[in-house]
């Protein structure tokens, strides 16, 4: 029931600072925890940030200091701002919803909802 789609990536520039866009339907955002995570060819996916219901934030990291999770509950959005990127942060962003609980985790199993991806490319 719960649909999100990702949008705001592509190519860039290392240094670039774009900002990832999550909306979400077919639920009440308010009560979400929401996390990014991104997948890297050949790479297994990993964990990025998450942002419970209470705004409680988490980073891994590797982008702690870099990246900002922030949600707009009017919206019905989440968002990935992306600040000061590096090749290595090139991969496919995926957002992830669990409707059901109330603190975050970093393991892509605990989230029941995933968006399609959107890719980011970082050059140079």
């Amino acid at each position: 029931q719960v649909q999100l789609v990702e949008s705001g990536g592509g190519l860039v520039q290392a240094g670039d600072s774009p900002r990832l866009s999550c909306a979400a339907s077919g639920g009440t955002l308010s009560s979400y925890v929401m996390a990014w995570f991104r997948q890297a060819p050949g790479k297994v996916r990993e964990f990025v940030a998450a942002i419970t219901s209470i705004r409680i934030i988490s980073y891994a990291d590797s982008v702690k200091g870099r990246f900002t999770i922030s949600r707009d509950n009017a919206k019905n959005t989440a968002y990935l701002q992306m600040n000061s990127l590096k090749a290595e942060d090139t991969a496919v962003y995926y957002c992830a919803a669990n409707p059901t609980k109330f603190s975050s985790s970093s393991a892509p199993s605990y989230y029941n909802y995933w968006g399609q991806g959107t890719q980011v490319t970082v050059s140079s």
